[in-house]
């Protein structure tokens, strides 16, 4: 529930963030200077970039979390067995006995979007952001019968 909060907090301070830099992007424009017009239209195109980008994370995370729910009812979500540091960070030969073992999953069932999930959750205890999500997006991609990215 933490994370969600933040989440939606974050997005609330880039989208003041956007209409703010929006609006300085119209006041611009409106000197009408070939200068100040071609600054102001730059200027606009950074909230447009932005809203774009926190509309795709968006929907991956709640993607991810149907998934999730879906597997968490289907008794399939992966169990937390990792050993854990004093300070309560994930071991990382932990992470990476767990990882082997996903990997094997994802490797005999490549068409099944629950080994996907599980395997994009052991490269994020692993933590390999940058494959976890690639292995989350294919897991999405399955469930809902689209083309896989490659």
């Amino acid at each position: 529930m933490r994370a969600k909060i933040t989440y939606a907090v974050t997005a609330a301070v880039l989208v003041f963030y956007f209409v703010l830099v929006g609006s300085r992007g119209v006041m611009l424009i409106q000197s009408g200077t070939v200068i100040t017009v071609t600054f102001g239209i730059v200027v606009l195109i950074l909230p447009v970039i932005g809203i774009w980008f926190l509309w795709k994370n968006t929907q991956f995370v709640r993607n991810a979390n149907r998934l999730a729910a879906e597997l968490d009812a289907e008794g399939g979500l992966p169990v937390d067995e990792l050993r854990r540091t004093a300070g309560g960070r994930i071991d990382r030969d932990s992470a990476d006995e767990v990882f082997a073992r996903r990997k094997a999953e994802t490797e005999d069932a490549p068409d099944d979007w629950r080994s996907w999930f599980r395997l994009a959750v052991a490269y994020h205890d692993a933590r390999d952001t940058p494959r976890a999500r690639k292995a989350m997006q294919r897991a999405i991609a399955l469930h809902d019968g689209r083309p896989v990215p490659a």
